[in-house]
């Protein structure tokens, strides 16, 4: 595979995301405990070198399957986490910015997956907050990532779900090493950011790569210039939409993730898809808005 530098590190482009590894909607064990293991296990076996987990998936599900596939872990191996919201008991998604939940889920990061050192933390960015909470500024979240970094519990500060401004000011502010967001063949409302971090050499993680269920997001597997370029090169709808990222930018790292062990085959098998002058015409005139 192909790599990128995620901060100090050196990591191939195509990573795993643990966050389809809980039950449905990432919340509680796994659909089959053995095969969320074997997934991991298999993963590290075929080069996979990044994984992308966070506590609240599950939560603690994903991190307590990953140090129970894989630690000690190999010496490559970098492990990113994320932090800034938590679950309540239904399964909602709430916001954790203060700093002082900031620094409480990075050591609950560290706990669960038995290490000492994250080889990055996203600070994922949120536009709710509790109620009679008052609204935590980027500029405080961002200094106790920096005091987390100084004191040697992450390597690198990430960033998610943050605007261009936002991102401009994590750069100036916290060095940053990674962008978590949403980016897709169909969806590149992002470039703007995604240009950014190419000319910064910042690595830029797009989650939604194949879009998604939500509304206003359409899936990239069923375009029909997607279908008919996957049909062609005897790929899959998925794949050609994967390979587009990864040729579009050199600094876009894949965390695609997956709760079945055949489909985590055929999301690394991405690598050797390869889309010449003519996929990629019709993919941009069968796609253009």
């Amino acid at each position: 595979m192909d790599t990128y530098p995620l901060g100090q590190f050196s990591v191939n482009r195509i990573g795993f995301g643990a966050m389809q590894l809980p039950g449905p909607g990432v919340m509680g064990p796994p659909r089959d405990h053995d095969e969320a293991i074997a997934i991991l296990r298999r993963a590290v076996e075929w080069g996979v070198n990044h994984i992308d987990t966070a506590q609240f998936y599950g939560p603690d599900v994903a991190n307590e399957l990953i140090r129970e596939a894989l630690h000690p872990y190999p010496d490559d191996l970098v492990l990113v986490s994320k932090v800034g919201a938590f679950r309540d008991e239904r399964g909602g998604w709430l916001p954790g910015q203060r700093p002082e939940q900031l620094r409480s889920a990075v050591e609950d990061n560290l706990r669960s997956l038995g290490v000492e050192r994250l080889g990055a933390v996203n600070l994922r960015l949120h536009e709710g907050r509790a109620p009679g909470e008052e609204p935590v500024r980027l500029e405080d979240q961002l200094a106790e990532m920096v005091a987390l970094r100084d004191e040697g519990k992450i390597a690198g500060v990430g960033i998610s779900t943050a605007t261009l401004a936002q991102v401009q000011q994590a750069i100036a502010q916290a060095g940053i090493v990674c962008v978590q967001n949403a980016f897709s063949l169909l969806d590149r409302s992002d470039a703007a950011v995604l240009d950014l971090c190419a000319e910064k050499g910042i690595a830029y993680v797009p989650y939604f790569p194949l879009g998604s269920a939500f509304p206003n997001m359409p899936k990239v597997t069923d375009n029909p210039a997607v279908r008919a370029v996957a049909a062609r090169l005897g790929a899959t709808p998925a794949q050609v939409g994967l390979a587009w990222l990864l040729g579009h930018r050199d600094n876009i790292l894949l965390i695609p993730g997956t709760s079945r062990l055949a489909h985590l085959e055929q999301n690394l098998a991405v690598a050797d898809v390869r889309l010449g002058g003519e996929d990629l015409a019709e993919l941009e005139a069968g796609t253009a808005s």
